[in-house]
């Protein structure tokens, strides 16, 4: 059970974190999300959710992160190790739910294999 969590040490929590993957980080564009990706270093990978105003009000944007973090709770497994991950996610990504949201982030991570 406990592969299935997405405990403190695997988020990004830190403003620099969220800098340095943007200035020199890959980026990969999808329909409703940016994602950038970059080695950390570390033998985990971490996530971090950004969602702007743009998408909505709080509820919105708080299920669409919510919807994020899910996928990377469930699929973690699936990625590779030593990345941090930036999602990124576009105006009308707080009108997806959990199975477009599922498949369009797969579609990068998974099947691309865009880490490795």
């Amino acid at each position: 059970m406990g592969d299935f969590t997405f405990p403190k040490y695997e988020r990004l929590l830190n403003r620099s974190d969220f800098v340095n993957s943007n200035r020199s980080g890959k980026r990969y564009h999808t329909r409703h999300f940016l994602i950038i990706v970059k080695q950390n270093g570390l033998n985990i990978t971490r996530l971090g959710v950004t969602v702007s105003k743009k998408a909505g009000n709080a509820v919105k944007r708080n299920r669409t992160k919510r919807l994020i973090r899910e996928f990377f709770r469930l699929n973690k497994a699936y990625l590779p190790q030593g990345y941090d991950i930036v999602v990124v996610a576009k105006k009308d990504a707080s009108y997806l739910d959990l199975r477009r949201t599922k498949k369009e982030l797969a579609e990068i991570f998974i099947d691309r294999n865009i880490c490795v």
